[in-house]
């Protein structure tokens, strides 16, 4: 759930005249705060944490510097808070569409269908969601690769439904060995991430023959790929 923020003395105080309602007050705190995310979001996505600065901010979101300290406190905060928005709605999707899956199926899981179920919402949400979708993305992306802080964002916002995915990979490859599960993850991780920040390496790659927008047809790869490397890596070992 969001914090509760306060609202600004000195346009909101209540008259008897010109106050607002209490809701249209509350409304218009969140207005204004979403504003300011959706900026930041933009800004980080394109420049990186270090690359943007709180003043840039408020005059992306067209509000005074102060306003921006009001509600997130220092770039750390008001950063944590954009990776937090969209790594709620990812993550309870992800995790309620994996737990469909296996309550639906029982012992019949398959690889294919967990990474179906797990992997589709983030490539839906950025495909459909619209232009902030697209910077969220872009912001992962770089987060994931940040040798810095990375580590540690992408533990405290995703690491939970990791662990689901991979308490259910268990049930399907019961033999699998904890290293080799971690690792495989980690590989699927770069992979999705790398995939989701669209950055035309691939277009360039492939010479226009694969085009890094095509998100449907990369999540189509992506599971297949990712189950194919889960069974490689974690499958039996090759006799020597």
């Amino acid at each position: 759930m969001r914090p509760s923020f306060g609202v600004m003395t000195k346009l909101d105080a209540p008259t008897a005249k010109r106050g607002r309602p209490p809701k249209a007050r509350a409304a218009g705190a969140a207005d204004t705060r979403d504003l300011i995310l959706d900026a930041a979001e933009d800004l980080f996505s394109k420049h990186g944490f270090y690359g943007v600065t709180i003043r840039e901010v408020a005059r992306e979101a067209g509000v005074d510097t102060a306003l921006v300290h009001y509600y997130f406190g220092a770039k750390r905060g008001l950063f944590d808070a954009v990776f937090l928005r969209r790594a709620e709605v990812w993550n309870n999707e992800r995790v309620d569409a994996i737990n469909r899956y296996a309550a639906e199926m029982g012992e019949a899981m398959t690889l294919e269908g967990l990474f179906e179920a797990f992997l589709r919402p983030p490539f839906q949400w950025s495909m459909k969601g619209g232009p902030g979708w697209k910077h969220y993305s872009a912001l992962v992306a770089q987060t994931n690769a940040n040798p810095t802080f990375g580590g540690e964002t992408m533990a405290r916002y995703y690491d939970p439904a990791i662990r689901r995915l991979i308490e259910l990979i268990k049930r399907v490859l019961p033999e699998a060995r904890e290293v080799d599960l971690y690792w495989a993850y980690h590989n699927l991780s770069g992979a999705l991430t790398l995939t989701l920040g669209e950055t035309g390496r691939l277009d360039r790659l492939s010479g226009g023959l694969c085009r890094s927008g095509d998100l449907e047809s990369a999540c189509d790869y992506m599971v297949r790929f990712a189950a194919a490397g889960f069974r490689a890596v974690c499958g039996p070992a090759e006799p020597a």
